[in-house]
């Protein structure tokens, strides 16, 4: 299923707007189911849990799930041209520093 534009449109708007993280988790919150939130979150940490070197049985048994969440993971960080690559390691690196995510670069 494809996103609705004007759905990306609203987050891109708030996320350049604000600073606010508060503000943000609750836009999340308000628009997201708890599981919906925690499939997001457990994705993204496996992603970076990848990106950094931790392997898939690593991450499985960190986590309590299959192989298969993982290596899709995987698949899409070693795909040529991932938007998700590009954006984590911005994210990665950012975060690292303190520093803002610009994902424009």
């Amino acid at each position: 299923m494809k996103v609705e534009k004007e759905l990306l449109k609203a987050v891109v708007a708030i996320a350049r707007q604000s600073d606010n993280l508060e503000e943000l988790d609750l836009f999340f919150q308000e628009i997201f189911t708890p599981g919906e939130l925690a499939d997001l979150s457990l994705r993204w940490k496996l992603l970076t849990d990848l990106d950094r070197g931790m392997t898939q049985r690593k991450i499985a048994e960190k986590y309590g799930i299959s192989l298969c969440k993982i290596t899709r993971g995987s698949k899409i960080l070693k795909k040529k041209n991932s938007i998700v690559f590009k954006i984590l390691r911005q994210a990665v690196k950012a975060v690292d520093k303190g520093e803002k995510i610009d994902t424009r670069k």
